[in-house]
């Protein structure tokens, strides 16, 4: 799937509805082909973005979970060290 399409439950903070947008336009992207669609498929592309943002947000607020809620500032630094770990130090010369 999308690496940019982060995921969105059982965060403190909840996520934010432009959080759901931007993960629906990545996901619409990723699906379509198109980073910027033609003026002709410009009407659909922002449907389907529209339309998965809703489905997204719905499904979000029913989901249910025993678990703590998850830190932001704890899952970026787990990223970043997954990311140090796969493509090493940045500026590193051979």
């Amino acid at each position: 799937m999308c690496r940019n399409i982060k995921m969105l439950f059982n965060f403190d903070p909840p996520v934010t509805d432009e959080e759901i947008r931007a993960a629906s336009l990545q996901f619409v992207r990723k699906v379509s082909g198109f980073t910027k669609p033609s003026k002709a498929n410009e009407p659909a592309f922002h449907q389907a973005v529209d339309d998965i943002a809703a489905i997204s947000a719905r499904l979000l607020s029913s989901l249910e979970t025993s678990a703590p809620s998850r830190s932001r500032e704890e899952e970026a630094a787990k990223a970043k060290a997954r990311n140090a770990e796969r493509f090493g130090a940045q500026g590193h010369t051979a």
